[in-house]
């Protein structure tokens, strides 16, 4: 579990091919002070565990499965990726549950400079769309932010300076893609919100319910109140 506050951004040093997975070899310091083998370690929101530490960096294995389901197959040598050490029970709990299982990849469409701050719209698939609620948390890279507006198609990020400063985001263009995870505690309201229903997923009667729901409205009558036992 992470916390989605990067500690620092890391540097890859390679990437070797091995059939459908890869290893990835990460130039990095902050995070080595109590890094381990066998640690997980967030790469750019992937929780993978670390292989080899060394005193300039650390390996990991990305599984056929990591590789399909993320962005992690189109970073290369000499890519900056976001790096955060999983949290402990004194670790300060400063962002938002993060678990490092990306539900998806997001494109960036567009940034755009205002100010000190920066404005990023992404691309995301529906069912990730769906779960995103405006001032909502999502992680993005592994960087939890927070949702300014959703869209059928997309949706937008405000970026503080320093998140801008401290993260891989600042070299992020246009076109790239980028792992999403939805919130956690969000993914179970979801799922409870889905199973009141009937219709299943995509129906008109179910998204309508729904939004109703999200937007103040009730359960209804009391036999449609669910049972708190």
């Amino acid at each position: 579990m992470f916390t989605g506050l990067i500690e620092e951004t890391g540097r890859i040093e390679s990437v070797r091919t091995e059939g459908k997975s890869v290893r990835l070899s990460v130039h990095c310091s902050r995070i080595l002070e109590t890094a381990r083998p066998g640690d997980s370690l967030c790469v750019d929101g992937c929780c993978l565990t670390a292989e080899q530490v060394t005193p300039g960096g650390f390996s990991a294995y990305a599984s056929p499965e990591t590789m399909r389901k993320t962005a992690l197959g189109e970073r290369k040598a000499g890519d900056a990726v976001n790096l955060e050490r999983s949290l402990t029970l004194q670790t300060p709990l400063g962002g938002h549950l993060v678990t490092g299982h990306v539900d998806g990849t997001g494109l960036i469409r567009s940034i755009g400079a205002l100010s000190q701050s920066w404005e990023i719209r992404l691309q995301a698939p529906g069912e990730i769309l769906g779960q995103l609620v405006p001032k909502g948390s999502v992680a993005v890279d592994g960087i939890s932010l927070t949702v300014v507006d959703v869209t059928a198609e997309d949706f937008s990020l405000w970026i503080i300076p320093e998140t801008w400063k401290r993260t891989a985001l600042a070299q992020r263009r246009p076109g790239a893609r980028v792992n999403l995870e939805t919130d956690l505690i969000g993914k179970y309201v979801f799922r409870l919100l889905e199973q009141r229903f009937s219709g299943g997923p995509g129906s008109p009667e179910r998204e309508k319910r729904l939004r109703e729901l999200l937007a103040g409205g009730t359960w209804g009558g009391a036999e449609s109140v669910p049972d708190s036992t």
